[in-house]
């Protein structure tokens, strides 16, 4: 009964009204506006026309975007390909009226104020009500938005939900060996132990891989049980504020702490041996073949691995909230991001961008909003006591997320407002149950929301970053494997560190965190 009444708070605390789409209210332009749009992204490398979302907002709105994707056939991962077309896009001359990508808020910042991209703030105030009273109830999100000029020059996706991901631990495991659900990290590696040493899966092979990762950050994660941090933001290896101090964990005395016991797990077969090269299949392989033992990954799928329950006997795989540190402390270093570098913008050539903007705000009323997250009603969804709930038969289609993508629903390069209630409804007793469990408690910290720099400021960034990035990471890889000591090398790593730039790129930092967060 508890599970479920987080999913109907949940539900209740998301769900849009239902106003009728037939008055025309939400019409823009009396005669059909045609508006040219470029969109990349890893799961959607062009935007379709046909995309029935798309269909539907034409209708409400008059407005029918047309795509005019340059890079189209380029790799548009989270890394170098959605860059790459954008530059391709930029040198071409040929900007669209709007322009939707992944990670898109460093190229806007850096383009927008040399007059590619129109500025926002004069038209959201005057055209887009929604987007502006979004804005004033988070003004923070309103700062994070915007460039070192102090004007907006793109539309975010904001996803919604507090909790990403969880500890997660084989609890039929635990029960076969008589243990308990660890509470310090002391336990934690008792735990992990025992599922090295004392044959939980009861094949009389020492085949168990105690933690594996689908992404091996999540391993430097466990940093943070020592006290030490990891990452800022739900972007790896970021920098962190705390009491408005930029900083990053991967120079702080609890990291050294962290590491050098993480070598040690490592070298004890605590940690899977293929931690740094198995890749995404981890979770897929260990789970299946009843190996794998404790992980940190997302609630609702890594929850979904409970069907398994139905091939190895008794198998449950349930979230546990974080173990206290050596110090005391739970957290939880992940989170939802509270606002993307994803979205959209409007192109310098754009003839209409009074009526861009007022698209651009249709994606946050409430019609909208469902349409962006739901899809089609009558198509996908039906309004159910004043809630959008998917229907059975799109539930059923395959995975929820991707079903949604191919109809142009959630697209992460799109404006919006994200309803976490569309996730809740495919999300199993084992992940609603985990995201009560921390809901109990207080194990979020604050994220680090980003900064945008001036030309000087940037300068600094491009020329140390990377190579500090490298770096720190080539260490970090070397510590964890044996190859090297992190106690023997700390001060060295530090003083290469700063002769890398590393205080400048702090102090470079903080002023425009400063200039941008008011501190």
């Amino acid at each position: 009964m508890r599970k479920l009444g987080l999913a109907a708070a949940l539900l209740a605390g998301s769900a849009l009204s239902a106003p009728a789409f037939a008055d025309g209210h939400l019409r823009i332009v009396e005669e059909p506006l045609e508006l040219t749009i470029q969109m990349n992204h890893a799961r959607y490398p062009i935007y379709e026309e046909d995309w029935p979302v798309e269909q539907t907002a034409r209708e409400l709105t008059g407005i029918h975007l047309l795509n005019d994707t340059v890079g189209a056939n380029m790799r548009t991962d989270e890394n170098t390909g959605r860059t790459e077309a954008l530059n391709l896009m930029l040198a071409s001359g040929n900007i669209p009226d709007i322009v939707g990508s992944s990670r898109i808020r460093d190229f806007v910042n850096q383009y927008g104020p040399e007059g590619a991209f129109v500025p926002l703030n004069d038209l959201i105030a005057e055209h887009a009500p929604n987007i502006a009273a979004y804005y004033a109830e988070r003004p923070d999100i309103e700062a994070a938005v915007k460039a070192a000029d102090g004007q907006m020059y793109y539309v975010p996706y904001l996803p919604d939900g507090k909790y990403g991901r969880a500890y997660w631990i084989r609890t039929d495991w635990l029960d076969a060996l008589g243990l308990e659900v660890p509470q310090t990290v002391a336990e934690y590696e008792e735990v992990l132990r025992a599922f090295k040493t004392q044959d939980p899966n009861g094949n009389g092979e020492a085949d168990e891989v105690p933690f594996f990762a689908r992404q091996w950050p999540e391993l430097i994660r466990l940093v943070t049980l020592w006290d030490g941090r990891a990452h800022g933001s739900d972007t790896y290896h970021d920098f962190l504020v705390e009491d408005g101090r930029i900083d990053h964990g991967y120079i702080g005395e609890g990291y050294r702490e962290g590491i050098k016991n993480l070598a040690r797990w490592y070298d004890e077969g605590l940690i899977d041996a293929e931690i740094f090269t198995r890749g995404s299949s981890a979770r897929d392989f260990l789970l299946s073949e009843n190996l794998g033992g404790s992980t940190h990954d997302w609630f609702a799928s890594t929850g979904g691995y409970n069907s398994l329950s139905s091939e190895i006997e008794g198998f449950r795989f349930e979230a546990m909230v974080p173990p206290a540190s050596v110090g005391g402390n739970r957290i939880q270093e992940h989170r939802r991001i509270l606002v993307k570098p994803d979205g959209w913008a409007i192109g310098h050539t754009n003839e209409h961008v009074v009526e861009t903007i007022k698209y651009f705000d249709f994606w946050f009323t409430e019609e909208g909003r469902r349409l962006a997250n739901f899809g089609v009603e009558g198509v996908h969804y039906e309004m159910i006591d004043g809630e959008p709930i998917f229907t059975e038969e799109f539930l059923n289609a395959g995975p929820v997320n991707r079903s949604l993508y191919q109809n142009g629903a959630q697209l992460q390069a799109r404006g919006y407002f994200q309803d976490y209630s569309y996730e809740i409804q495919w999300t199993n007793e084992f992940a609603l149950a985990g995201i009560e469990l921390y809901e109990q408690g207080d194990y979020l910290i604050p994220d680090f929301l980003g900064v945008a720099f001036n030309a000087e400021e940037q300068r600094v960034y491009d020329r140390t970053w990377g190579s500090i990035r490298d770096y720190m990471l080539e260490k970090q890889q070397s510590w964890i494997l044996g190859s090297a000591d992190v106690e023997a090398e700390w001060d060295d790593y530090l003083a290469q560190l700063d002769d890398m730039g590393m205080q400048e790129l702090l102090a470079v930092m903080q002023s425009a965190y400063d200039r941008q967060y008011g501190g």
